[in-house]
This record gives C-alpha cells, sequence and structure tokens, in this order.
C-alpha cells in the first residue's frame, strides 16, 4: 500500500469506524433479531431467543393489520408527497421572486414549522381540527359545510394528518427549491421573454426541466421521510380511528415496544426497507429514462 492510499485510509478510518458500528453493526444485529422469536424474555436472557427463520415474514404476510398499516402508509405517501412538493415549489417559486420584499421573514416563517417540535404543533392543531370549537371547522361554516369529526372520523383523519404533515414539512424542500431556482441562468428566461414566451411557457419549458434534477432529490427524501410515518399518527390518533391512520412504522413501534415482539418489529422494519429501496430505485430509472 503506497503512503497516500495509506494516508486516505488513515483520514477516513474515524468516519467508517463511526459508521461501521452505528450503522452496519446494529443492522446486522436487527436483520439476524428478524429471523428470531426475540421478546421481552429475551432481554434477560439471549439464550432464550429461538432462530425462526424466515417464520416472521411468512406472519406478517397474512397478517391482515400490517397489510392495512400498508394501505394507510400508501395513501399518505400517493397523496402526501405530490401535495407537499407542490407546495414547496409553488412556496418557492413566489419567495423567488425578485419583486418580492421581506424574502428573508417569509422564509423564515415557512420554514420554522419544520424545526417546531410536534408535540408543540399537535396541541395547536388539536384545537385547529376540533369537531365543535375548531377553527377547520369554523372556515367550513362559513361555506355552509356541516361541521367534521377529522380525528374521530375513519375517512377524515388520514386527510386531516396529510394537511398537517405537509404543513410542517414543505419548507425543508421549499429551501432546496430556491436553491435549485436561483441556479437558472437569468439569461434563459430573458431569451425566451424576447422570444415571446409567457409566463407558464417558460415554467413549463425551462423552470421545470432545469429543476429536474432539484425535484428528483427532493421526490426522494419526500417519499423515505412519508414512509416513515409516525409521529403524526402517534401523537394526534395512537393509529385510531379504527387503525385508519395506523402507519408501518406505528405498527412496529407497536409490535416492538408495547408488544415487546421485537423480532416480529424487526421484519417489519426490514420489509419497509425493502419497499422504501424499490421504490428509489423506480424514481431513479423514471428519471434516468426521461433524460435519456
Amino acid at each position: 500500500m503506497n503512503p497516500s492510499t495509506r494516508a486516505a485510509w488513515l483520514f477516513l478510518a474515524p468516519a467508517l469506524s463511526a459508521i461501521t458500528v452505528f450503522f452496519f453493526l446494529p443492522v446486522i444485529v436487527a436483520f439476524v433479531m428478524s429471523l428470531t422469536d426475540f421478546d421481552i424474555y429475551s432481554l434477560a436472557d439471549i439464550s432464550k431467543a429461538r432462530f425462526v427463520g424466515v417464520n416472521n415474514y411468512w406472519n406478517l404476510l397474512h397478517d391482515a393489520l400490517f397489510w392495512k398499516a400498508l394501505r394507510n402508509t400508501t395513501y399518505f405517501v400517493v397523496v402526501g408527497v405530490p401535495l407537499s412538493i407542490a407546495t414547496s415549489l409553488g412556496a418557492a417559486i413566489l419567495l423567488n421572486n425578485r419583486f418580492l420584499k421581506f424574502k428573508s421573514l417569509f422564509r423564515l416563517a415557512y420554514f420554522t414549522p419544520v424545526v417546531t417540535t410536534l408535540v408543540a404543533v399537535a396541541v395547536v392543531w388539536r384545537y385547529i381540527y376540533h369537531p365543535r370549537f375548531g377553527l377547520m371547522n369554523y372556515w367550513l361554516g362559513l361555506f355552509g359545510v356541516n361541521p367534521i369529526d377529522w380525528l374521530g372520523d375513519p375517512v377524515w383523519a388520514m386527510p386531516a394528518l396529510i394537511i398537517l404533515a405537509v404543513w410542517k414539512n414543505f419548507g425543508y424542500n421549499m429551501i432546496i427549491f430556491i436553491a435549485g431556482l436561483q441556479s437558472i441562468p437569468d439569461e434563459l428566461y430573458e431569451a425566451a421573454h424576447i422570444d415571446g414566451a409567457g409566463k407558464w411557457q417558460q415554467f413549463r419549458n425551462i423552470t421545470i426541466p432545469m429543476l429536474a434534477p432539484t425535484t428528483l432529490f427532493v421526490g426522494i427524501i419526500t417519499v423515505i421521510g412519508y414512509f416513515q410515518f409516525f409521529a403524526e399518527p402517534y401523537v394526534m390518533t395512537q393509529g385510531g380511528p379504527l387503525n385508519s391512520t395506523l402507519s408501518i412504522v406505528l405498527l412496529m413501534y407497536q409490535e416492538g415496544f408495547r408488544w415487546w415482539r421485537m423480532g416480529y418489529s424487526s421484519s417489519i422494519a426490514f420489509v419497509l426497507f425493502f419497499i422504501v429501496f424499490v421504490i428509489t430505485l423506480i424514481q431513479l430509472k423514471v428519471q434516468k429514462s426521461r433524460v435519456v
């Protein structure tokens, strides 16, 4: 090994050691645990954990509650991700307008929910969603809409959490989109304006194509984040009513830390990892085919 290679490994060693200890080893242990019936008794004596092979995964595929959680999570992702990206892009375009004043103030206001603890947010949104005294029903009442039990109705509970999640998280993607918009050369818009292109034509033929790499990145991290849907139902609904907001991660938490079926809970984690991995590959493949 030549001196330059040895020096490179020496500088990489601290980071690689930390990644190995705090990421790869826990992942390996979790996978091994998913092949056992590890439970609360195994915590006291590891010898009580029995190897069960793929039985956890087999039982998971025949668990109606898992499929219910998967449908709920898919619903949350399919509706929430496009809505979040569209909201983030719209806010970024508005805040990137050269004629807008107090840009920093608006950016701070829109980004504040991202760094606000969900518990504090939940207190406010529980009041907003209150069936009798909430602001949401008050606003809807102005248009003649009857009050809705947002968090107590299985039909409306998930849309209520989607609205909350979009409001809380869109500011992060907004900042990324603003950076992407600022990297687009002004000369392209000036040339399009001279050629007679309107605002919509400029947006469709310049902004959208130039933002493709940014949109891909935002799409991937948003899909991954929304598949890890946990905090909102845990704080707001506990997965109810009638399991209508039960997510895969919340089910994993309940199996592992409420019922202490840690082996089964680990199998849920790896199934979720596989689903997210496949969807990410599909996103990358679709984006690559569009570029080609």
